[in-house]
């Protein structure tokens, strides 16, 4: 569904163009899962920038096949604070222009599914990050999306949120059938949530390994010997990135 081939990305800062990624080519499968992880500053939001069509690459292309529905969540959730709950879920359907009645329904629906009923008319910083988290979901989903791009979206949660959510995350990809794409900086979340697992370099960021990983997006897959041999796997390969040595 996705599919990319040599792309460069950079910035200009301070008058000078910074290089961010170099040359990366990879593709990822309609219904898979894909989680990005690198050392801090390598690249990885912005590489999901790129896939999402928030950025575009200096050369190389970048295809989504078909012209599918996509759902985006912030790192820092993307909620509007002056806006409810229930506003902040129908957001993008209000952009759509759909009916109110559908958006109602949708809403209602969303609320139900999330557990967030009872929480339609409270603002977002009446609600704890978990909250706000199945808030920013829930919103992506109203859509009915084709492709889930998700920028870090747990990483200030504590634990036991954090895996209530990744096990939510994926009852919802394999039950909708859709395609997601997850930045992390936890070896664990991408062990657990992603089917494929592209490491990047430090900056500029370049493929170090694409690693299979058929027992991702699995639910029960955190307790398997084939889950811990995953991490450390993909620890090796990023302590040898930061110890300059040969991944």
């Amino acid at each position: 569904m996705i599919s990319v081939s040599s792309a460069f990305l950079s910035f200009i800062h301070d008058d000078r163009r910074q290089p961010v990624l170099e040359d990366l080519s990879f593709g990822v499968e309609a219904e898979q899962s894909c989680a990005i992880i690198g050392p801090s500053g390598c690249g990885k939001t912005s590489l999901l920038f790129l896939l999402a069509g928030i950025l575009q690459p200096d050369s190389g292309t970048i295809r989504i096949e078909g012209n599918p529905r996509c759902g985006t969540i912030l790192q820092n959730f993307g909620l509007f604070p002056w806006k409810t709950v229930s506003e902040n879920i129908g957001l993008g359907l209000t952009l759509q222009r759909s009916p109110e009645e559908k958006i109602r329904s949708v809403v209602k629906q969303q609320l139900e599914d999330m557990e967030l009923t009872g929480f339609g008319d409270h603002f977002p910083g009446q609600l704890s990050g978990g909250m706000q988290q199945r808030v920013a979901l829930a919103r992506a989903l109203a859509i009915e999306p084709e492709i889930l791009f998700m920028d870090e979206p747990l990483s200030s949660l504590d634990a036991l949120t954090r895996e209530r959510l990744q096990n939510l995350i994926i009852d919802i990809i394999r039950a909708k059938r859709i395609t997601a794409v997850l930045v992390t900086h936890s070896i664990e979340e991408a062990v657990f949530l992603g089917r494929k697992i592209i490491i990047l370099s430090r900056r500029p960021g370049r493929i170090l390994k694409i690693v299979d990983n058929p027992g991702g997006a699995e639910p029960g897959y955190r307790q398997t010997n084939r889950f811990f041999q995953q991490c450390t796997k993909i620890r090796d390969v990023l302590t040898g990135e930061l110890n300059g040595q040969e991944a």
